[in-house]
């Protein structure tokens, strides 16, 4: 499944209710971020009971502020549309696969 790119409009319909949703905020000029991207990329690909989105924070500062992201990337985890776990830096996919085996 391709990782989804959300808005400030489709952001509560996707965390709502469907299990655990990984979301990260990003910005385009963000090193880490780019660090980031083909690891969620992977993690969407290979999703098995959750899904995976990003949400680009300087175009949907709303979402961010929200959401008190203050340092990206940050990687929030949600489980029927509340927030139950929050990772703020790069982290590497085997540590995002021990945080969603931990989650699920």
């Amino acid at each position: 499944m391709e990782i989804l790119h959300l808005n400030e409009d489709s952001f509560k319909e996707f965390v709502a209710d469907k299990g655990l949703t990984i979301v990260d905020f990003y910005a385009t000029w963000c090193p880490p971020c780019k660090m980031l991207a083909p690891i969620m990329d992977e993690l969407a690909q290979e999703a098995n009971g959750y899904q995976v989105a990003k949400i680009d924070i300087d175009q949907e500062i709303n979402v961010a502020n929200e959401f008190g992201v203050m340092s990206i990337p940050t990687i929030i985890f949600f489980k029927d549309g509340q927030e139950i776990q929050r990772l703020v830096g790069f982290r590497n996919k085997d540590e995002l696969l021990d945080e969603i085996k931990n989650l699920k």
